[in-house]
């Protein structure tokens, strides 16, 4: 497994040095789209939307739309924007897993202690544990800030990347009806559940 971050875990005055490695996979198929009469792969061009031609990698410039008209960004202004490169996961708080509801939560990656940080890692680890909190806090990586929780996983400390409250849309557009619920409707429905119960299994 190879890892896809090297940094530390921070707060307060201890920083635990750990390698951050994807949890998941994909299992999906990866197909591509071939020609049914050769099978040959389909190839797909960058091409003006006005002239039908062509365009080369060297003449692509990226752009937001702000009107009726494209405002141009240069490599420059991308540097200005980035986030200060931090090899730094910094807990702010620490929080009981059940406030953070579950729509906020992303990606998971395990995260694995450095030389000179297993204890202070098995410290953490435990503490958690015992607590049954979680830590809340920011890294970056590939340029871009994200926010994330620090959580027992086993024996071992887990990252959860959990979305920015503005990444959330607003459901107000939904057409949710209020419907007044029978009481006996509702013993029914919750009898049902209460006989289907059973704990989870992954599998």
């Amino acid at each position: 497994m190879k890892s896809i971050w090297n940094g530390a875990i921070g707060f307060g005055l201890v920083n635990i040095p750990v390698k951050m490695y994807s949890a998941t996979e994909s299992s999906t198929l990866d197909l591509d789209m071939l020609d049914k009469g050769d099978l040959s792969n389909i190839r797909f061009k960058r091409v003006n939307e006005k002239t039908g031609k062509e365009v080369e990698w060297e003449n692509i410039v990226k752009g937001y739309k702000l009107g009726d008209r494209y405002i141009v960004l240069e490599d420059e202004d991308f540097e200005a924007a980035s986030p200060e490169k931090s090899k730094l996961f910094s807990i702010q708080q620490f929080v009981d897993e059940d406030e953070i509801d579950s729509v906020y939560f992303e990606t998971p990656y395990f995260l694995e202690p450095q030389k000179n940080g297993e204890n202070a890692y098995a410290l953490l680890s435990q503490a958690l544990k015992k607590t049954r909190k979680v830590g809340v806090g920011t890294f970056i990586m590939r340029n871009k800030e994200i926010l994330g929780i620090v959580k027992p996983y086993g024996d071992m400390l887990i990252l959860n990347k959990i979305r920015f409250p503005e990444e959330l849309r607003e459901s107000e557009e939904l057409n949710i009806p209020a419907r007044k619920i029978k009481p006996n409707e509702l013993k029914m429905a919750v009898a049902l559940i209460d006989l289907n119960t059973e704990t989870f299994d992954g599998e």
